[in-house]
């Protein structure tokens, strides 16, 4: 990986789909293209890449790509929608689908999508600027339960109560301007003495949470999970990046239920066989690749194989 605008783990999700020259891939999450690119030189004349993305920037460059590369076929829509857009293209019996989870390096690098603190933009952070609430409608209306509790389970931030509640005076007092002044004033709630134990900047916690949730990131994730192991022919994979624990306790946890699916008490009653058999360890990013993308050190790749069974219940 040349940059952090490069996708994490390239090579290991491309050895874990196994990509066939004459198969057909879902990319849930395009990006900037990297793993859709890195696919479609694998394949040969008869593969395609069906990917996903549902930001407009990433669109732009997919119909670029799109227009040069007639295996591609893009769809501007959230992975949350892949079961939909699937079924009326009637498109099954795929041989991969690869999710690369969270938000790309570009869309931080951009002040006017509201995703970093590095830079004063406006308090939106949606992944689809044209659908859903910015953040700055639900912070000028959630409660302090609602913020902290937000803040506490999507961000993991035990300093959650004295965020929400500076979150609170800022908005009586007409501070909660942009990013830049919500970092701040998360920032001025931490001790210094706690602050000073992260290794991260102090709002990077809070900043996430209201991400995951302005976008329903982990909804989604179980719609996108369930409609990409539905689209798998048998010896199709399901891989899976994730750059944060809730996430990847997510996929985890599908996997898990899948390929060891609980049984019938009843001993009559047959056996619920697994819709998957897991491939491999979790794999994280090798020495050189966290040397030259920062953003890798949190990633982790999950991969798994559909089987001949059906899926399992949740």
């Amino acid at each position: 990986m040349a940059d952090e605008h490069q996708p994490v783990l390239l090579e290991a999700a491309l050895a874990a789909l196994a990509v066939r020259p004459d198969g057909t891939y879902i990319d849930a999450t395009f990006g900037r293209g990297g793993h859709t690119a890195a696919m479609l030189d694998r394949l040969g004349p008869a593969g395609r890449v069906i990917a996903f993305d549902q930001d407009p920037d990433a669109e732009r460059h997919a119909r670029a790509l799109a227009a040069a590369d007639e295996r591609l076929v893009f769809v501007r829509a959230s992975f949350a929608d892949m079961a939909d857009v699937l079924a009326q293209h009637d498109i099954r019996d795929v041989d991969g689908v690869l999710f690369d989870l969270g938000v790309s390096s570009p869309q931080f690098d951009v002040a006017e999508r509201g995703f970093s603190f590095r830079h004063a933009g406006p308090l939106d952070m949606r992944m689809n600027p044209d659908a859903g609430a910015p953040l700055s409608e639900w912070l000028a209306t959630a409660s302090h339960g609602e913020i902290a509790h937000v803040i506490k389970m999507l961000g993991e931030e035990p300093m959650a109560g004295r965020i929400a509640g500076a979150i609170l005076e800022a908005r009586e007092a007409g501070r909660l301007t942009d990013t830049a002044a919500l970092a701040a004033l998360i920032k001025s709630a931490i001790p210094a003495r706690v602050a000073a134990g992260k290794r991260v900047h102090p709002a990077t916690r809070t900043f996430q949470a209201f991400r995951m949730h302005i976008n329903d990131e982990l909804g989604a994730l179980d719609a996108g999970l369930a409609a990409g192991l539905s689209a798998l022919a048998p010896g199709g994979r399901l891989v899976v990046i994730s750059f944060h624990s809730l996430e990847d306790r997510r996929v985890k946890r599908f996997f898990r239920h899948q390929a060891r699916p609980p049984q019938p008490e009843l001993p009559m009653a047959p056996a619920v066989e697994p819709a998957l058999r897991l491939i491999g360890k979790p794999v994280t990013a090798s020495e050189s690749e966290l040397a030259a993308n920062p953003r890798a050190r949190s990633a982790i790749m999950r991969a798994a194989e559909r089987t001949t069974a059906e899926e399992v219940a949740p």
